[in-house]
């Protein structure tokens, strides 16, 4: 058996508006905060002679080449980007932004966001559009069954209830 895999599915574009936002802030703070400082302690072990076995050179290096790399994704990742900053017309159905409430066979009910891949957040329900939860939900109104594949088998929800923030808001 070969570690060959199948190419993973892209990952959505869309991004809310706070998304985008935050995303570009630590774009920011890395390029203009924590690069010089990185940079400027690589320059000061650099002076101290053998960089060969100067653990704060080395150390600083793969610091400057981890900070690189993720400018370079934040960079492509936000100029690719689809910032949704509109309500969609129809807002009895589920589309990405909503906030959505689903009764599980138990009762229960889960309320969760739908967010672009790139600001999912456990703690604060927030799933990515691209997820199989969010994938059953899309286009359903409340009252329609969702059904989902999970490792443990299929698993039914009851859509109770779909709501939209306005642009400026968090919660």
């Amino acid at each position: 058996m070969g570690r060959w895999r199948p190419p993973a599915r892209p990952a959505s574009k869309y991004i809310t508006p706070a998304g985008y936002r935050a995303m570009n802030e630590e774009l920011q703070h890395l390029w203009k905060v924590k690069r010089p400082a990185v940079t400027q302690s690589v320059q000061e072990a650099a002076a101290q002679g053998d960089r060969s076995e100067n653990a704060e050179y080395i150390y600083g290096k793969k610091m400057l080449r981890e900070i690189d790399s993720r400018i370079r994704f934040l960079s492509r990742r936000l100029d690719d980007m689809v910032v949704v900053d509109q309500l969609p017309d129809d807002q009895s159905r589920v589309f990405f932004g909503a906030w959505v409430t689903v009764e599980d066979e138990q009762g229960e009910p889960l309320v969760m966001r739908l967010v672009g891949p790139d600001e999912t957040d456990a703690r604060q329900h927030w799933i990515s559009v691209d997820s199989p939860m969010a994938r059953a939900m899309l286009g359903k109104r409340v009252g329609d069954e969702v059904v989902v594949q999970t490792p443990a088998g299929e698993r039914c929800y009851d859509l109770i209830d779909i709501r939209y923030q306005a642009q400026g808001s968090q919660t």
